[in-house]
């Protein structure tokens, strides 16, 4: 019997410009109406995501690939991991000595050395109306001066960057997922092509952070179902009763789910993963 229900949401549950199809909606608001908990997990932080959890209603949420849990139900913060100096003066570092482009979320915002490029360009597109867009020649002096806490940082530029992505492993005390977006992976909301480096603190992901929430719930592994379509994916997925990869989605992850939807999240494939598996 599944008792929790894990999903992303970027081409999970919504797709191009934040939209959700209509059966998703539909299938959403029958699962609030259940006694499954609802969580949702993201790599982007809870800052971005703030209007799209008020539609999902869901109990509970991970956001920026672990570094936060938010109880929906109370309104607080249950975990919090943010960069170390040390580890973001690495990153910038690196990034600099190689012609990277680099960008930070922050509880206000994402600030961007240089120009809002790649995600950060796209962040932007979507999220303009909503946060705080700072630009900075010196983005590690800014985070001095300022005394920000960085939930993560992300590297990105033309090429897959899996030299630099070992570079920093080797320096830096970091979780790092690699994410490249050509061919059919391509940025659709600004048209382009690129790689980045998603960049948190050391053993943080979704699926330690799902892990974490489930002990605190008394949740066990096996009635656990977990539903994404990128590589961040891929941990809780593999780890979780019913595994589930929405269609459209990495070829990577479709091949450690035990589910892979037929449709796209456009077409409603968190609706038909959800009820194939569970009854409501």
């Amino acid at each position: 019997m599944i008792k929790l229900v894990a999903s992303d949401i970027d081409g999970t549950i919504i797709y191009n410009d934040n939209k959700i199809s209509p059966q998703n909606i539909e299938t959403i608001k029958n699962l609030n109406k259940t006694n499954i908990i609802f969580v949702i997990c993201t790599g982007k932080t809870y800052l971005l995501m703030k209007d799209i959890c008020k539609k999902i209603k869901a109990d509970y949420g991970i956001f920026g690939n672990g570094t936060q849990i938010i109880d929906f139900r109370t309104g607080k913060e249950i975990k919090r991991n943010v960069l170390g100096e040390k580890e973001i003066e690495t990153c910038i570092e690196i990034a600099r000595k190689n012609s990277l482009h680099i960008h930070i979320y922050t509880d206000k915002g994402i600030v961007a050395e240089e120009s809002l490029r790649y995600m950060a360009y796209r962040n932007y597109m979507l999220y303009k109306e909503e946060i705080d867009f700072d630009v900075v020649k010196d983005i590690e002096k800014f985070i001095k001066d300022k005394k920000i806490s960085v939930l993560k940082l992300i590297i990105s530029g033309e090429k897959n960057l899996s030299d630099i992505e070992q570079k920093i492993s080797q320096e830096g005390n970091l979780t790092i997922t690699r994410i490249c977006k050509y061919n059919g992976y391509m940025d659709k909301t600004i048209d382009r092509e690129y790689g980045y480096l998603d960049i948190v603190p050391r053993n943080t992901t979704k699926y330690t952070s799902l892990k974490q929430l489930c002990e605190e719930l008394n949740i066990q592994k096996e009635e656990v179902m977990a539903i994404g379509d990128n590589i961040n994916d891929i941990a809780m997925i593999e780890n979780a009763k019913i595994g589930v990869a929405i269609g459209g989605g990495y070829e990577d992850v479709a091949q450690k789910a035990s589910y892979v939807t037929k449709r796209s999240a456009k077409d409603g494939g968190f609706a038909e993963a959800i009820n194939k598996f569970i009854k409501m």
